[in-house]
């Protein structure tokens, strides 16, 4: 309910409505215990209005759930097709919300080397079915700020997907601020170009591959999607992506747990004010100017580091292409939701983007 003002409080913040049903459970057994000694302490019955609210914040979040997924029925109709082999059967399975989510093991290659520009070594993990076949492609690209984070990032995820039927490439790229844009995005062209030639080794089909991001990464994911790329891209999936770096710096979030700004600074070195075209070059929107690849925007209501208002303008400005795009906004979520794999959100995420990559590459 109340946004976090500091990085380290944002955990709290981001895994709260993520593991609101063990929370359900635990104000439940609270509220017994407080319900039993309420009439002889007065502890007792301040722990018991405690567990009273902490359990309806909880349940709000399922109590949502079911407008929710009228309304990403609805943006998906025309952008989603079943999977031969459907990995979710429904959008939140209340018994993976406990248990966790099951994917079959996936054949994991680490730290293939793709490029070594100015001396860094980028590397690759590929994640392939344990049977043999010829796959679409998925190319998942890390966040964190353009400044941290590895290939074997959302791991999980990338074995779901191979388990479904991908191989997945998760690729590296250069960090920030050591290396400015656009040494970010040229790592993932030389990434790409380096599927297109060596795909079939690892079963992957080159003539149909969707990129796949979080946050910074999610913002690299459209740039290489929108820009002319190595490889034809049959579709991109964003989650939590800025694409409007201009408008984020000189409005940032707030609170503003990550200091937009200096993050934008280190990434491309110093404001829009000094430097608009670099900006703009940088922008995933400034594409958004002809029919580019179908794309799924996925952001949270409560992000208070990528603010969903700039997904929400970044489907308009691709819906006035005539681009296929579908926005989902999630009521409950904060930035990377998705970092608790098997909660409300990541469930909801997954499902649709299982729907959206079977639709994009059929």
């Amino acid at each position: 309910m109340i946004p976090a003002p500091t990085y380290f409080l944002m955990t709290f913040d981001v895994g709260a409505p993520e593991v609101s049903a063990w929370l359900i459970v635990a104000s439940l057994v609270a509220l017994a215990l407080a319900v039993f000694g309420a009439r002889t302490r007065i502890v007792a019955r301040v722990a018991a209005v405690c567990a009273w609210v902490a359990l309806a914040l909880s349940v709000s979040v399922f109590a949502r759930v079911p407008a929710t997924i009228t309304r990403f029925d609805a943006a998906m109709q025309r952008m989603s097709a079943e999977p031969a082999a459907p990995l979710r059967a429904h959008p939140v399975v209340i018994a993976d919300l406990f248990r966790g989510i099951h994917a079959e093991r996936a054949m994991v290659h680490r730290d293939i080397i793709f490029a070594s520009p100015g001396g860094v070594k980028l590397t690759m993990d590929v994640y392939q079915p344990q049977r043999r076949g010829k796959f679409p492609i998925v190319v998942q690209i890390y966040g964190g700020a353009w400044q941290r984070g590895t290939p074997s990032s959302n791991a999980n995820f990338a074995s779901w997907l191979a388990s479904s039927g991908y191989v997945v490439f998760a690729v590296d790229y250069r960090h920030a601020p050591a290396w400015k844009w656009p040494a970010q995005i040229n790592d993932v062209d030389s990434s790409l170009a380096w599927i297109r030639d060596h795909a079939a080794e690892y079963d992957g089909d080159t003539s149909r591959v969707v990129l796949i991001g979080r946050s910074a990464g999610a913002h690299l994911a459209m740039l290489a999607a929108y820009r002319p790329a190595p490889v034809h891209i049959r579709g991109v999936v964003s989650y939590y992506g800025p694409a409007f770096l201009a408008d984020a710096y000189r409005r940032p979030p707030r609170p503003d747990p990550m200091h937009i700004r200096p993050i934008e600074d280190a990434f491309l070195g110093g404001p829009p004010s000094a430097m608009p075209e670099r900006y703009a070059e940088a922008s995933p929107f400034t594409y958004a100017t002809h029919r580019v690849p179908p794309t799924l925007l996925i952001y949270g209501r409560r992000d208070h580091v990528v603010e969903a208002k700039y997904g929400s303008r970044m489907h308009d400005e691709l819906a006035a292409t005539g681009t296929p795009v579908a926005y989902l906004e999630i009521p409950w979520a904060e930035h990377a939701f998705d970092a608790v794999f098997n909660g409300p959100s990541s469930q909801l995420a997954l499902y649709y983007t299982e729907r959206f990559i079977a639709w994009a590459v059929r």
